[in-house]
């Protein structure tokens, strides 16, 4: 109920990842402005380490006891806040204020590097609500009437697939959320056949665990509406992985979206199934063009950035005039993805932005970039983004120069991959880890300019790749 209380109170929410490091939440609440911080008794103490970073003091934080008591202690002496009165708050009916209003904040990695805030109003969340789900009613009124929308939320409220499909959407339909305090496999399994959940969007590799995991057997078989998306899916994937649901009824159908778009701007019509790797069709109401790097539009079937505009789109970044300046275009959205459309349907081939996406996190490498540099030992460095091992997500790898060795007898790097790849976990979130691993180079390759030439690095990954191939 936090995020309700605090829109009826007049408040923005702004969620963080619960594996973020006290400099990744402090960073957040300096950026948004933050006055007030509530956590839970696990996460107490990087809540605490932030505040006193950015000098919020204790009584501005907010405890979440565990084993379900009804309570928000303060962290400066223990006391219960939650009050016994009725809160009367403002009923905005204006319909200039409801698509001005801030009540969200999203932190959303870019192409700059450090994560900005997105700003979402009233109108956005309701927009996507109404948008999404209202031909979703009217089909299940005609051809599921006994349709009974259970879900089992998995994903972080911190992620716009939290935030509408888990405190929004839900709601909206008059639908019921089971919450799992942590995700893994097997619970994921046990929850979903014990409470009959029969919707869920979740990400690709938690559908690779589905189409390949041998404890899968009839847990999904209440399954009638899945979702996929934060990333695309192969057709492969969404054949395999929906032969185990609904009984082998159910297919996963793809969309696309943004947190800048308040989640998806593509869904396929109720009643339609597509296997072809395409993320659908652009929602009512919106507009969408692709243009080529000179800005003009592209033909159908031709490869294009993807740009929108529509009731569901941000009204830009808080505090940050530079990205909204970079985002915006005579009043468009630029998504800074590539893709192709065809027969109605849009098909994303490429990122133009940097942003690495790991099991529909996003990673920025400029982030990573600046964490190695802190090292003394590490000259220089670039990160991309490489599939993972299993192909189901993409994974941050850092090309890196270190300083020399202490000798010139010892041929060895001034600090081990290893030793790198500890570092950087002790400063990132989870989802941030270089689980593609630590290559070592001479130099790191820039333009004129000084950017960092990705596109080389991508290609020495894709050597690398096939010359581990043949090696095997």
């Amino acid at each position: 109920m936090a995020f309700y209380g605090v829109v009826c109170a007049g408040g923005v929410f702004s969620a963080a990842s619960p594996s973020a490091t006290p400099a990744d939440l402090s960073r957040q609440l300096r950026q948004g402005d933050s006055n007030l911080l509530i956590c839970n008794e696990d996460t107490k103490p990087i809540a605490i380490a932030a505040a006193k970073d950015v000098g919020l003091p204790p009584d501005r934080i907010l405890v979440i006891p565990n084993g379900g008591q009804y309570a928000l202690n303060r962290a400066s002496d223990g006391k219960n806040v939650v009050g016994q009165k009725s809160l009367e708050w403002q009923v905005i009916t204006d319909r200039k204020t409801l698509q001005e209003s801030l009540i969200i904040l999203i932190y959303s990695s870019g192409t700059t590097g450090l994560p900005k805030g997105v700003k979402l109003s009233h109108a956005n969340v309701v927009a996507e609500a109404c948008t999404a789900l209202d031909p979703w009613k009217a089909y299940n009124k005609v051809n599921n009437p006994t349709f009974e929308h259970r879900t089992l939320a998995h994903l972080p409220t911190a992620h716009i697939a939290g935030i509408q499909g888990y405190l929004i959407n839900p709601f909206y339909m008059g639908g019921t959320v089971y919450w799992m305090p942590k995700f893994d496999f097997p619970s994921f399994l046990a929850y979903n056949k014990k409470y009959a959940i029969t919707t869920f969007f979740t990400v690709p590799p938690i559908w690779l665990a589905i189409a390949k995991h041998p404890a899968v057997t009839d847990q999904f078989d209440t399954l009638q509406h899945a979702v996929s998306g934060a990333a695309p899916l192969g057709k492969e994937l969404q054949l395999a992985a929906s032969k185990k649901l609904g009984k082998g009824k159910t297919t996963i159908v793809q969309t696309w979206g943004l947190s800048e778009t308040t989640g998806s701007i593509t869904l396929l019509p109720n009643g339609q199934s597509d296997t072809s790797g395409s993320v659908a069709c652009l929602i009512a109401n919106h507009t969408a063009r692709l243009i080529d790097d000179e800005g003009r539009d592209v033909e159908p079937g031709k490869p294009g950035e993807v740009l929108v505009k529509g009731p569901v789109v941000t009204k830009g970044y808080y505090g940050n005039e530079e990205a909204n300046k970079e985002a915006f275009r005579d009043g468009w959205f630029c998504t800074g993805d590539i893709a192709i459309f065809r027969d109605g349907k849009f098909y994303i081939v490429d990122r133009k932005k940097e942003l690495i996406k790991y099991k529909g996190l996003q990673v920025a490498p400029a982030e990573l970039e600046a964490v190695l540099l802190a090292h003394p030992l590490i000259l220089d460095a670039a990160v991309i983004g490489v599939q993972s091992e299993d192909g189901s997500t993409e994974v941050p790898r850092a090309y890196v120069v270190v300083a020399a060795p202490n000798t010139t007898q010892d041929k060895q790097p001034s600090i081990s991959a290893k030793q790198i790849e500890e570092y950087v976990a002790q400063n990132v979130s989870d989802h941030k880890r270089l689980r593609g691993g630590v290559v070592f180079i001479p130099a790191v390759p820039k333009s004129p300019a000084g950017k960092i030439l990705r596109k080389d690095l991508r290609e020495l990954a894709r050597r690398e790749a096939v010359e581990a191939k043949a090696k095997l």
